[in-house]
């Protein structure tokens, strides 16, 4: 039977310059190479990649908590560039580096964030949210996603505090109701839901505050410029997967100097866990050639 998700081998939480705390997870041996994995909409620190991936790489994986979700203390009105702000600290705090990194689902232009801050070696964007808030997206939009995009758009603060009443059973359901049946097949297996609703109740633990400023941060134009990213990026989607960008990621590694986009055929939205060892293999091999 195929493993999913496995348990952190070490978790904690490290105290910013400012005195807020940020939440971790780590996979790996503690001597590996580092890679940060920022985590998808609402998801805690628990969530890593697939079963296994970290150790035969010799990948030192770290989760990260953004603050309000999780173990992370909440910051109120943050930004990306704040969130940066915070990687580049707890990579100073965790000795990390400067890491590699994956953005996973709404973690995605997080982990772009990062690496337009320059605080990242190299960056795997899987299965990511896309801008959909860019003009060119706006006639392709579910109804409904259109919907909330204008909501951003138009009344952030009232988009902000609307997402604040989502929570753990909210998100669950809307997982399960808008993926693909491959992608199904994982997120039902016994193991990994087990996994993933802990993931998820942690998210809330504190409310959806945390979610809330992430998704409307997500769901707007993103202030930074994808065009100066100068680290090595990979684009993943999987094939079936029509939830997270409308064109698959092809305008998103259009906008970023020397991206590659790869698109895994028969596959879905999971692929941080059916496809970790590809992704984490080739992610490895980008931040080492950047090292040399």
């Amino acid at each position: 039977m195929t493993a999913y998700a496995d348990d952190p081998a070490r978790l904690g939480r490290s105290r910013l310059p400012d005195g807020r705390m940020l939440g971790w997870a780590e996979w790996g041996p503690e001597d590996g190479t580092p890679v940060v994995l920022c985590p998808g909409a609402a998801t805690s620190r628990w969530l890593g990649l697939g079963a296994g991936a970290a150790e035969s790489p010799g990948a030192r994986l770290v989760s990260v908590d953004r603050p309000g979700l999780g173990a992370s203390t909440p910051a109120p009105g943050r930004t990306f560039a704040d969130f940066a702000a915070d990687l580049r600290q707890l990579s100073v705090l965790r000795g990390l580096g400067r890491p590699a990194v994956v953005g996973n689902s709404q973690g995605a232009p997080f982990a772009l964030a990062c690496a337009a801050a320059g605080v990242v070696s190299a960056l795997a964007v899987v299965s990511g949210a896309d801008e959909v808030a860019a003009p060119e997206f706006a006639p392709v939009l579910p109804a409904e996603l259109r919907g909330l995009v204008e909501r951003v758009a138009c009344d952030p603060a009232g988009a902000e505090a609307f997402f604040t009443g989502f929570g753990a059973e909210t998100m669950w359901d809307m997982v399960m109701a808008g993926s693909p049946e491959c992608d199904l097949a994982v997120y039902r297996d016994p193991g990994f839901a087990v996994t993933y609703r802990r993931a998820l109740d942690e998210g809330f633990a504190q409310g959806g505050a945390g979610y809330a400023r992430d998704t409307v941060l997500a769901m707007g134009r993103w202030p930074f410029a994808l065009d100066g990213i100068s680290v090595p990026v990979d684009i993943w989607y999987g094939e079936r997967d029509t939830g997270h960008s409308p064109d698959a990621g092809a305008r998103l590694a259009a906008r970023i100097p020397g991206a590659r986009r790869r698109v895994v055929p028969g596959a879905g939205g999971a692929l941080l866990w059916t496809h970790a060892e590809p992704v984490l293999a080739a992610l490895l091999d980008e931040a080492a050639g950047g090292a040399r």
